[in-house]
């Protein structure tokens, strides 16, 4: 009773002709099939990307000759940027 049976899909298969028209169909379909074959090729570099990161970090524990930089933040007094009312006023 609750499984799909062949006239079920018979019927969608009518609803989406009538819906869409026999010439976008393939279309559709053809996209569709270009959609799911670029998300399984990025599903695919994802993991290869997780297992190179996870080399790369084992890789990276045993460089000891590396130096972390440090950052400067910028001087309060810095007044190279104009403010509105400066622009307005000139």
């Amino acid at each position: 009773m609750g499984a799909i049976q062949p006239w079920h899909i018979i019927i969608v298969v009518i609803v989406f002709l009538i819906l869409f028209g026999s010439k976008k169909l393939p279309d559709a379909a053809r996209g569709l099939g270009r959609s799911m074959r670029i998300f399984k090729s990025e599903v695919k570099e994802m993991q290869n990307d997780g297992k190179d990161s996870s080399a790369e970090t084992k890789s990276d524990e045993s460089d000891a000759d590396v130096t972390p930089r440090q950052i400067t933040p910028p001087s309060p007094t810095d007044t190279t940027h104009e403010t509105d009312s400066q622009r307005r006023s000139a």
